[in-house]
């Protein structure tokens, strides 16, 4: 039995303090760390500059993998088909059944190209192409995380990228199976066993082996994420992930158990996570309570539970459900569930959350796994203004225009007008040109 202590802070929307006490804890500082910022500017700058051999260098310094090459750290394709095959048949299985799903759900993101005539004849349309080359970061170490595969490949490989370069760190050279069979349904096309910073500069900038993406993908420590920083700009990027969250919105009717567990789901990823429930009946917080110091004792990582808790977790009463959602919509939350009798109610009501999980059978590790919606959502208050990871990610979108002489003579004197008001007579110019005069 665990003997971790367990406070769950309480939290009550009709007390004096409660605008401050919510400020307090949704409150997340998501600068860099100056030293980290330091180190990783010099390992991106090093990298940008001698490539390979700065790769190995780091390689040997952080994974303690003293290579000759970086085509050594390449994974050959047949090894990662061969990891699938030689998995147990459950978690092939597994994966299988949520690549399936994932990519499921991600074909239907597909959007096509677009195309509007005018009167007049003119065409103003849109196209849709897809990336040349995506580069998908892998947490490594300790954890193995194939859903992290699945879920940043699968969009990519169904929007059309070319190649899709996966990096994953091999700390001591110990390659995960369960990590490359997953970039084997994936469709990865080429992987190498680099993390950290040098991974993140070697795909953003090239090295002598690794070829230069457009965009990468995929969650990492904060070494990772303030790489991902440098490189914007160079580079597409997803988002800079923050600690994990999730807001439980529940009534009388909802399992104390599940919530409790739900909670944890989160909170057992790291210390900074957050975990929040929302209810107006205070004798489903007093359960929850209940249900969660009882199974604190069955958790492994009930340390960091605790502490995340401690640090980040509330339960808060609310006057109403309809208070309940107002709460949800300032937090933001990364996985928001309604655990309610008729969440469908509620839903009209969700304005900003990453992923919303609809009635007491959604709990949100399904959707982390294999439901087929992508794991990858805004954190830190970001689905106020962002979306999911998802095919669209790996998109572009150029506009198209063929207009005819009857629209340049009609848009022209427009333009000429709105450029001269600017100070640019080019513009006003090049519009005008075309006014009275037909091609030669």
């Amino acid at each position: 039995m665990s003997a971790v202590p367990l406070s769950l802070r309480r939290l009550d929307t009709g007390s004096a303090s409660f605008e401050g006490d919510l400020r307090a804890l949704i409150a997340f500082e998501a600068a860099q760390d100056p030293a980290i910022d330091t180190t990783v500017a010099g390992i991106v700058a090093d990298v940008c500059v001698r490539g390979d051999a700065a790769v190995l260098d780091y390689t040997k310094r952080f994974d303690r993998v003293d290579a000759q090459s970086v085509a050594s750290l390449e994974i050959a394709a047949t090894d990662m088909r061969d990891a699938f095959v030689g998995l147990a048949s459950a978690e092939r299985n597994a994966l299988a059944v949520a690549a399936s799903r994932i990519r499921a759900y991600h074909e239907r993101q597909k959007s096509g190209d677009w195309c509007h005539q005018d009167p007049d004849g003119s065409e103003l349309g849109q196209r849709v192409t897809a990336l040349d080359r995506a580069g998908i970061y892998v947490p490594g170490g300790k954890a193995a995380y194939p859903s992290s595969v699945l879920m940043n490949a699968i969009p990519a490989n169904v929007a059309g990228v070319g190649e899709i370069i996966m990096v994953v760190p091999a700390p001591d050279g110990i390659r995960n199976p369960l990590v490359l069979a997953a970039a084997h349904v994936a469709g990865v096309t080429r992987t190498f066993t680099i993390g950290g910073a040098q991974a993140v500069a070697a795909l953003a900038y090239g090295t002598q082996t690794i070829p230069a993406v457009d965009k990468i993908c995929g969650p990492g420590n904060a070494y990772v994420a303030a790489a991902k920083r440098r490189v914007f700009g160079v580079v597409g990027i997803d988002m800079v992930a923050g600690a994990s969250e999730i807001l439980v919105i529940a009534d009388a009717t909802a399992n104390p158990d599940w919530v409790a567990l739900d909670l944890f789901a989160q909170a057992e990823h790291d210390e900074l996570a957050q975990a929040l429930l929302l209810s107006p009946d205070a004798g489903l917080l007093d359960r929850v309570d209940a249900s969660a110091q009882r199974l604190l004792a069955e958790m492994p990582r009930a340390t960091i539970i605790a502490a995340a808790f401690a640090r980040r977790g509330a339960l808060i009463k609310t006057r109403d459900l309809a208070e309940a959602c107002a709460v949800a919509n300032r937090v933001a939350p990364e996985h928001l569930e309604l655990a309610v009798t008729d969440p469908d109610a509620l839903l009209p009501q969700i304005r900003h959350a990453g992923a919303i999980f609809i009635g007491h059978y959604s709990s949100e590790s399904l959707g982390d796994y294999c439901a087929g919606s992508n794991h990858v959502l805004p954190t830190g208050r970001t689905a106020r203004f962002s979306s999911p990871l998802g095919v669209y990610d790996f998109q572009k979108r150029s506009n198209v225009l063929r207009l005819t002489q009857a629209a340049a003579q009609t848009l022209g004197p427009i333009a000429a007008t709105l450029a001269r008001g600017e100070g640019l007579f080019a513009h006003a110019r090049a519009a005008e040109a075309r006014i009275a005069c037909r091609q030669k």
